[in-house]
């Protein structure tokens, strides 16, 4: 029998015996009584060594997964924010002032690093088997500063790709007047804008190829994903200049139409759509939830929580596809 498929005995008495009207169940033994969560301890003392809290004053901002002993910690770069004013608690320690090391807008992943040593980073075993559906999982719930709070669920899909709502954009508009494409307009913290596109510009190619309208712009942009970059040149005053433009999802820019669901499903990630490759949950939680670690049982990390969707889906980057992130990110940011 695969204990990870079964809640414990407490929690099964809790959920699933049928009790006479007449009877109630000790309160010990109910979905948030002490008993449930006495049966978790274990795992609430991996989220309480290796998660993190970051805050600004006394708000909590989001969470935070740590990958080194010596204080990097991985979390959801769209719910950071500036970063002046954060604390991060590891554990029951705070540290003020994180350095933003880098941000990988692919995966909305922000690496920080604090002043720390002997921390106790999550267990990442990259060639374990991804958890299947029914899979019970442990994440961050309700916390003090510091301390911990196990959420219990369960893998409720198996990994996939989440499509970014609305597709990849340079983020411009653009007008075609006789085979030319001019930008009329470059939208704010956009790619374009980072990468100095301006108003007046005429596009002349995109990824090596030249482009006279709309549609063949809109081919290539097409075959790319959010976060990659763009080689784009462009004719301004006369001067051709090469410039690289990192794609945004059209709803990181301009938002997403909210449906009926979205307003019943409380606050949901800014950005929650546009992910390579995503395990899904049904922990419930919110955008300032996201961030954390995802664990089994055992308090192995399954991987970490990047987006509240719905009222009834989260979404975590896999083990493996967070191991190769963080070393990656952190070999980069050593490399500066």
């Amino acid at each position: 029998m695969n204990a990870k498929r079964f809640l414990p005995a407490a929690l099964l008495l809790a959920t699933a015996v049928p009790l006479p009207s007449a009877q109630t169940l000790e309160a010990t033994y109910r979905m948030t009584g002490p008993a449930v969560h006495a049966s978790f301890e274990s795992v609430r003392q991996v989220l309480q060594s290796s998660s993190a809290v970051i805050q600004r004053g006394r708000k909590e901002i989001v969470y935070g997964t740590v990958v080194s002993p010596d204080g990097h910690i991985l979390t959801k770069a769209s719910e950071l924010g500036d970063i002046e004013g954060l604390s991060v608690t590891v554990g029951d320690k705070t540290y003020e002032a994180p350095v933003k090391l880098a941000e990988d807008p692919a995966w909305d992943v922000a690496l920080l690093k604090i002043e720390a040593s002997g921390l106790v980073p999550v267990s990442l075993d990259s060639d374990a088997a991804e958890p299947e559906r029914g899979v019970w999982v442990v994440a961050n719930g309700a916390t003090s500063k510091t301390r911990r709070r196990s959420q219990i669920g369960i893998i409720a899909a198996t990994a996939r790709e989440i499509e970014p709502a609305g597709g990849a954009v340079l983020g411009v508009t653009i007008e075609e007047k006789s085979k030319k494409l001019m930008i009329t307009e470059v939208h704010e913290k956009s790619g374009a804008e980072a990468a100095g596109v301006e108003v007046g510009d005429r596009i002349l190619a995109a990824a090596g190829q030249t482009v006279e309208d709309r549609e063949a712009l809109g081919k290539i942009v097409g075959k790319l994903r959010v976060g990659e970059d763009l080689d784009l040149k462009v004719e301004r005053k006369g001067k051709p200049i090469d410039l690289k433009v990192r794609l945004a999802g059209r709803a990181d820019l301009f938002g997403e139409e909210m449906t009926r669901n979205d307003m019943m499903s409380g606050r949901v990630s800014k950005r929650r759509s546009g992910f390579p490759r995503v395990i899904q949950h049904d922990v419930i939680g919110n955008a300032a939830t996201m961030g954390g670690p995802l664990l089994d049982l055992d308090g192995r990390c399954l991987g970490m929580n990047i987006a509240r969707a719905t009222r009834c889906e989260t979404f975590a980057i896999p083990a493996a596809e967070l191991r190769g992130l963080a070393e990656r990110m952190i070999a980069q940011s050593a490399g500066r």
